[in-house]
């Protein structure tokens, strides 16, 4: 298998198995199961490609009304947390200095994501711990639409945290492990 293959499986199993599979997003079940996710793989390790690959997913789902969100993902890159925090905000800038604030939002997903004021070993981390670092790119409008349905979406971060914890740190790990 290719790499871009491997790295793409990779990352649908974590959405399929931690993702959909702890409930962490009640909407990702929905656009799996309508193929509607677009993967693209950077695998330069230079700041500028990346943000450069970043704008052009944002293009992307411009152009193609097919796609409800974006997975840009970066094998070979940002594996320091602090680094790939630093990416998460230059492409937030991007975002906002192309006029695609409130068009887009922007997830951030990471091997070693830590919450601010989290201990390293917080299983509460592997709600956002995924198998590379990437941006995930979604449609504010499609936001909007599935939370009018949604009660109480404003308890979705805690419910999260509160499974995870429950189900602990070796819990979590092995099962984000497991996509890889």
């Amino acid at each position: 298998m290719e790499d871009k293959e491997r790295v793409v499986s990779q990352t649908k199993k974590w959405i399929n198995e931690v993702i959909i599979g702890c409930n962490f997003c009640p909407f990702a079940a929905k656009v799996v199961k309508q193929q509607s996710i677009y993967y693209q793989v950077e695998n330069s390790t230079a700041s500028n490609i990346c943000l450069d690959a970043f704008l052009q997913e944002m293009i992307r789902l411009d152009e193609d009304a097919s796609i409800e969100t974006s997975f840009l993902i970066f094998p070979n890159s940002f594996a320091d947390f602090d680094d790939y925090l630093d990416l998460v905000n230059l492409a937030e800038k991007l975002l906002f200095d192309k006029g695609y604030e409130g068009v887009y939002q922007v997830a951030s997903f990471h091997p070693l994501y830590q919450f601010e004021g989290a201990q390293l070993d917080d299983a509460a981390n592997y709600t956002n711990r995924s198998a590379y670092p990437m941006l995930h790119l979604l449609r504010e409008i499609s936001i909007d639409k599935a939370l009018e349905n949604f009660k109480s979406p404003e308890n979705i971060p805690d419910s999260n945290i509160n499974f995870a914890r429950e189900k602990g740190l070796v819990y979590m790990k092995l099962l984000r492990d497991s996509c890889l």
